[in-house]
């Protein structure tokens, strides 16, 4: 039997054994696996996550944290179900802001672009201080979109909003007390319900659904059993 050369063996378990990383999760200081995301380094660490956790994809904004890199001091924001942890890591999740909501029946305002101000009477008062900017995870231009909004042109602030997740980090930085998110989301459903061409064809299939054309139709779909609805699913397709 040849002889085991003892220096280069692989230990396996050490091998599988993933590297850890020292993190400060709310002042106290864990070791987590290199590379995870902060939702998953929260739950590795044990914390039960119910406020905070939701697409876990970078779509619904509930995962709002700060965070600071190791030498750095520069206070930073993300979303914890995007960003990897890594050492000397430095975060906590942000807890939702108390921004002021207006409240609204879309359908009923007369002067959209005007009721703005009744709505929203800070959102001219912006300092052009840039935090909103560069608080936002999804890299929007919120300063612009803000300043774009006073001045009535909602249709490019519902564009540059396109991909905004509402996680509110843009709220608690503003020096003028403005929410942008809220502000955005106003101009977008003025822009919308307002301002923009309405499709001719689907207005006329809902006045068809009204006048009850497809009622029939309806009710004998609801009668089906279930043999049934598979066969005539697959006469549609």
């Amino acid at each position: 039997m040849p002889e085991i050369d003892k220096e280069n063996v692989i230990d396996q378990e050490e091998v599988l054994r993933p590297k850890m990383v020292s993190v400060e999760i709310t002042g106290k200081t864990y070791q987590v696996p290199e590379g995870i995301t902060m939702i998953k380094a929260l739950w590795y660490t044990g914390q039960e996550v119910i406020h905070g956790a939701g697409c876990l994809g970078g779509f619904c904004g509930a995962c709002a944290t700060y965070y600071r890199t190791k030498d750095d001091p520069k206070v930073k924001t993300c979303l914890a179900c995007q960003t990897a942890v890594q050492e000397g890591m430095s975060f906590s999740m942000v807890p939702p802001f108390p921004a002021r909501k207006a409240t609204y029946q879309m359908a009923e305002l007369k002067d959209p672009k005007q009721d703005l101000f009744t709505l929203y009477p800070e959102a001219p008062l912006c300092r052009n201080c840039n935090a909103c900017t560069e608080a936002c995870p999804q890299t929007i231009d919120v300063r612009e979109g803000v300043w774009r909004a006073v001045f009535g042109d909602f249709k490019a602030v519902s564009e540059m909003f396109m991909d905004c997740v509402m996680c509110g980090l843009c709220v608690p930085v503003c020096i003028a007390d403005i929410a942008p998110n809220l502000v955005a989301l106003y101009a977008s459903r003025a822009q919308g319900v307002h301002f923009t061409e309405k499709p001719q064809r689907l207005f006329h299939r809902i006045k068809e659904i009204e006048e009850g054309r497809y009622d029939g139709e309806w009710d004998r779909v609801l009668h089906m059993n279930e043999q049934q609805l598979k066969e005539a699913c697959a006469e549609l397709k």
